[in-house]
């Protein structure tokens, strides 16, 4: 059996768990508008903050390095204008389209990922960019969303895979092997968005409980085996765990980032005021942007982030389950990865930023800088808005493919 057919095995199921679900369970409410507009400003102003902030931390370092203090910013800005382009396209395409071309942009991350292996371009120690002309792309970046596509797909055309847990380990080897070649970059931080995106789309897909903790466990169990196994990760968890003893290597990056956000107290110390992205914190523009959010605008302004992702990520598990109601599966099982995608990798940032996670090397969703990260993001948006867009057609009773 090759990879297509396992991509395209027709047999229909609509099945979810409603525990969590349910805390969404509300009217659908029939509304004049075509699509979510408070979801699209919310990602506009998100994305145009992230201009400011990753401007406002990176012009130390731009200036020090290229002598362009505007560097990253015209480069992010690039990217950004790249991808609305690029959504106002896919804007137009149904999720019934998109599930006819999962094959082949799976098929096609996977190509990528086995090319970075061989042809990759290695940074800060990591091969995990492809060099395209002017630009670099992280494949990882692209496997996250198709891994969302293949298991929406998965769960809605093969009722038993979600039975037992010996079913779901044949098509499953292909996300497995997408993990192992980032695994392999090395790229430890993905891997692990991956492997959640997996096991969150699967709780909702209503696995059963005892075969779920069984699966759980062994992914705890892989994950320190692989954090075990590497001296520098090692390091990076005794690092985190007290990064006091050895402020000036393991724990530089973390005693820094308290640091700044300790100096913004409540408010903030003011926007471009930071010492931290000047002096001190690498990676600023990218890793640890949300400290200099919070040495710049404060505890406050950390909150508000905060508060934004959380709307993020219950606006997606509403529609969601919209589409759910609506039985529009493959758009519900998509919505739902992506909502445990931003909220994990959001989590797995802010909780680095903090001291509560060790580093990972994860980017910050609509707001770090990466040109890979953004344009995939701002298509997770785009897919999210194409969903709800589909969700009210059909409420309106016109005919919705699915």
């Amino acid at each position: 059996m090759n990879i297509f057919s396992q991509l395209s095995d027709l047999r229909p199921v609509r099945r979810f768990r409603t525990g969590a679900a349910q805390l969404l369970d509300r009217p659908i409410v029939r509304s004049g508008q075509k699509f979510d507009v408070s979801l699209l400003w919310m990602v506009t102003l998100m994305t145009a903050f992230s201009l400011l902030m990753i401007y406002s931390a990176s012009i130390a370092y731009a200036a020090a390095g290229s002598g362009d203090p505007y560097f990253f910013l015209t480069r992010q800005a690039l990217f950004i204008f790249l991808g609305v382009v690029a959504c106002v396209g896919l804007s137009f395409v149904s999720m019934n389209m998109w599930k006819r071309m999962m094959p082949w942009y799976f098929v096609l991350c996977l190509l990528l990922l086995m090319a970075v292996l061989g042809f990759g371009r290695e940074i800060n120690g990591a091969t995990r960019w492809l060099h395209i002309g002017p630009f670099n792309v992280q494949p990882s970046e692209m496997f996250k969303l198709a891994a969302v596509l293949y298991l929406a797909s998965l769960f809605m055309r093969k009722a038993e895979v979600l039975q037992k847990w010996t079913k779901i380990l044949r098509p499953g080897a292909l996300i497995g092997f997408g993990v192992l070649l980032m695994l392999l970059q090395p790229d430890l931080g993905s891997a692990v968005v991956v492997v959640v995106i997996v096991t969150g789309m699967l709780f909702l897909a209503g696995f059963p409980w005892r075969y779920f903790g069984v699966m759980l466990s062994m992914v705890l169990l892989g994950i320190a085996a692989l954090i075990m196994a590497a001296p520098y990760r090692m390091a990076r968890v005794t690092g985190f765990l007290d990064p006091w003893s050895d402020p000036l290597d393991k724990g530089y990056q973390l005693t820094h980032s308290l640091m700044a956000i300790a100096r913004g107290e409540w408010f903030g110390v003011g926007l471009g005021a930071s010492l931290e992205k000047r002096f001190y914190l690498p990676e600023a523009h990218t890793d640890f942007i949300f400290a200099i959010i919070g040495e710049e605008f404060g505890f406050f302004g950390m909150l508000l982030l905060v508060f934004c992702y959380g709307w993020l990520v219950l606006r997606a598990l509403s529609i969601g389950k919209q589409a759910r109601d609506l039985e529009l599966t493959f758009s519900a099982y998509v919505a739902n990865g992506i909502a445990v995608w931003l909220g994990i990798q959001s989590f797995f940032n802010i909780g680095v930023n903090i001291g509560m996670l060790p580093t990972k090397g994860l980017p910050l969703p609509l707001m770090s800088y990466g040109g890979s990260a953004a344009l995939v993001m701002l298509v997770c948006m785009t897919l999210l808005l194409r969903i709800d867009f589909e969700n009210r057609r059909k409420m309106r009773g016109y005919q919705v493919e699915e």
